[in-house]
């Protein structure tokens, strides 16, 4: 059995405080939480990125690719497990530890896009626009591209030996959706993009905020500079109420045979993930925006507290599901 978890997902509507977790947990001992040094992915780089392929095309007189306007919800349902199906690849690159240096990287990122969307059940894009096209938005973000490849190559550590994979994104559904959300959508409609091998060595550590407070605390993150920041970036009103009005968390906690699980059908059938909830319903987490050196002992103490409760609940499901499986 191991000592640590081998893969957290965190998950969480908008800015309810993943990414400040994320942080705080790079600032104390991770092995108090039952992990090692952390390796962490996030799908937001991407939702950027197509943004700008989406500002690009656009500029060049033709129709937006992913979203409705500028940042709106995504044309299609099946892009966002298009974004799952390229966690896994950043996934598997950290398993292999290789990371992939292309000679032409916006070519690259494109051509990754067009597979993940097509894997997932959706269209190609990029690739069906006239060659010309292509080469114009390729130049356009080939620097941007660049930085990306370098980023996630960055993460790669020279072992993983003792360390903990962890993996951020927010899912959702329109407000007052009935649950089970519609196919795509949630929690539900985006793990089952997931590689079977991440999911039965993952537990899930979902923030908890409610809808409203999500959206109070995206408007204040937001800074006019911080689209392709993952602290301050901000998250456009209507996709708030449209892609992330409600989320499908608790309703899978509740139908779930097993407590402390939620019930996941990937390829292959399925699936058990230990799952809790962190409540971060009166914020405990926002101070972790700021410089370190600037926390409140108080608050660092109610966070520690809070983030401690819910991974020793955690890792006790995680533990006993591992035992069964």
């Amino acid at each position: 059995m191991a000592e640590k978890f081998h893969t957290l997902l965190l998950l969480a509507l908008p800015a309810s405080g993943k990414s400040e977790v994320r942080k705080f947990l790079t600032n104390t001992t991770p092995d108090l939480f039952h992990m090692g040094p952390t390796i962490q992915l996030d799908d937001y780089p991407y939702v950027h990125l197509q943004i700008r392929v989406d500002e690009e095309v656009e500029k060049l007189g033709l129709p937006r690719l992913y979203h409705d306007e500028d940042g709106g919800p995504f044309r299609a349902g099946t892009d966002w497990g298009a974004l799952i199906r390229l966690l896994n690849e950043d996934y598997a690159e950290v398993l292999s530890g290789k990371a992939e240096n292309p000679q032409f990287a916006a070519k690259r990122l494109f051509q990754r896009f067009d597979d993940a969307s097509e894997r997932a059940g959706g269209p190609r894009r990029i690739g069906e626009l006239p060659a010309n096209v292509q080469a114009i938005v390729e130049t356009k973000l080939e620097d941007e591209a660049r930085a990306h490849f370098a980023e996630k190559a960055a993460q790669i550590p020279a072992s993983l030996d003792g360390h903990t994979i962890v993996i951020e994104f927010a899912r959702g559904g329109p407000e007052g959706a009935t649950k089970p959300l519609p196919l795509n959508y949630g929690y539900a409609g985006s793990l089952r993009h997931m590689d079977r091998s991440i999911l039965e060595r993952a537990a899930v550590l979902y923030i908890w905020v409610s809808p409203e407070e999500s959206r109070r605390k995206n408007r204040e993150r937001a800074r006019p500079d911080g689209a392709g920041s993952i602290l301050f970036h901000g998250t456009p009103e209507r996709v708030m109420f449209e892609e992330y009005g409600t989320d499908d968390m608790e309703y899978l906690l509740q139908t779930s045979p097993v407590p402390d699980t939620i019930r996941i059908e990937p390829e292959g059938g399925p699936i058990l993930i230990p799952t809790v909830r962190f409540d971060n319903r009166e914020d405990l987490t926002t101070f972790v925006r700021g410089d370190a050196a600037t926390w409140a002992k108080e608050d660092v103490d109610k966070l520690y507290g809070g983030i401690r409760e819910a991974c020793d609940r955690l890792w006790t499901a995680y533990t006993g599901l591992k035992n069964v499986r």
